[in-house]
């Protein structure tokens, strides 16, 4: 077994443990606390993350864990350079906390500055895709593969967050794409990201998120044939708050479209 295909299978053992505890709280009684940023956390999140964060420091005590939640860890052994697991325990608490599916748990390795592994795991639709760099992405069990649609008005695009969108210059354009596309979508979270790898989807475009919303979704697209970029068609790092995530051919017509270059 290659080192991140034993990464692959410590992070789905991750997953599964923080899906056991999110199960034990989802449509149950809890507290909510409203974060800084004016989103919900639950005690199911931070108990959540301390799963992740057992499982994955028990295998390797001295890699970094950056995690919604919990913030920053060298783990024990001190740090482990270049290696960095970036979790979300609970991606789209607001849906937990409403009581409806549409959440999941995120888990992505970031080698020297470079997404290599990722997993989202979706308890209550019982869902689990992931992708090892150069190894391929599948969803329980079945390889996944973008679709091969090349032009706007034969897509299917969905959209999340897009607040920061709404603000900018590019509303205009965004508005003409979507006055072209062939079905619009608006499922948000993981779930789109999961049919876009499976060729059901084209296209998501989306703003207002951050690195944890989306480094194992990146993983598991790129790995299914995908190009992810920001909406500026930058590389997705640390910093970035918007995604743009297709097929290969589709992928440059929107980047073209959204930035008025076509």
């Amino acid at each position: 077994m290659s080192e991140l295909e034993h990464a692959r299978q410590v992070a789905i053992s991750a997953a599964n443990a923080a899906s056991k505890v999110i199960m034990r709280y989802f449509q149950g009684d809890f507290d909510i606390e409203i974060k800084a940023d004016q989103t919900p956390v639950t005690v199911a999140d931070k108990m959540a993350e301390d799963a992740i964060r057992e499982v994955i420091l028990g295998e390797y005590p001295r890699h970094t864990i950056f995690g919604e939640e919990r913030g920053i860890s060298r783990g024990e052994g001190g740090l482990e350079s270049g290696y960095t697991w970036l979790v979300d325990p609970i991606d789209g608490t607001k849906c937990f906390v409403n009581g409806y599916g549409m959440f999941s748990c995120q888990i992505a390795l970031m080698q020297n500055g470079q997404l290599v592994v990722g997993v989202s795991t979706a308890p209550v639709y019982d869902e689990q895709a992931s992708g090892v760099l150069g190894m391929g992405a599948q969803l329980n069990g079945e390889i996944l593969r973008v679709s091969d649609v090349s032009h706007i008005e034969d897509a299917s695009v969905s959209t999340g967050n897009i607040g920061s969108l709404a603000a900018s210059d590019r509303w205009n354009a965004f508005g003409k794409i979507m006055a072209r596309v062939n079905t619009t979508r608006g499922y948000g979270d993981y779930y789109h990201y999961h049919r876009l790898a499976a060729g059901q989807l084209d296209a998501v475009i989306e703003s207002d998120l951050n690195i944890l919303d989306i480094a194992a979704l990146t993983v598991i697209v790129r790995e299914a044939g995908g190009v992810v970029t920001d909406l500026d068609g930058a590389p997705i790092s640390l910093d970035s708050t918007s995604i743009l995530a297709a097929n290969p051919a589709l992928h440059q017509e929107l980047l073209k479209a959204l930035n008025g270059t076509s």
